[in-house]
């Protein structure tokens, strides 16, 4: 069964140096972690209209063949060494949920 991460960014970049330094970090892995965890890129900071609640800064939603896979991923000596500049860059929340 499908899983999905979601990566909400709650406010404006305040640190854009270290956005570019997790973007490119990501750009850089981005094959790798395509095809070693499945991830599937469903949207990545599109427009966006609030139909309900407070709206957010950005988006970006993942899939991922499996809950194992978005956990392996999200787990990667990769990914975690990037995230601190993600969290520096902005305020972010990260759900992972599975689908139908």
């Amino acid at each position: 069964m499908s899983a999905f991460i979601i990566f909400i960014r709650e406010e404006p970049v305040a640190d854009p140096a270290a956005l570019q330094a997790y973007s490119g970090s990501n750009r850089a892995n981005a094959a790798l972690f395509m095809e070693r965890f499945g991830i599937e890129p469903l949207a990545v900071y599109g427009p966006q209209e609030v139909l309900e609640g407070k709206g957010a800064d950005g988006v970006v939603l993942l899939r991922f063949p499996t809950m194992a896979d978005a956990r392996a991923w999200y787990d990667s000596p990769e990914y975690q060494s990037a995230i601190p500049a993600r969290m520096q860059a902005a305020p972010y929340r990260a759900i992972m949920f599975e689908g139908l």
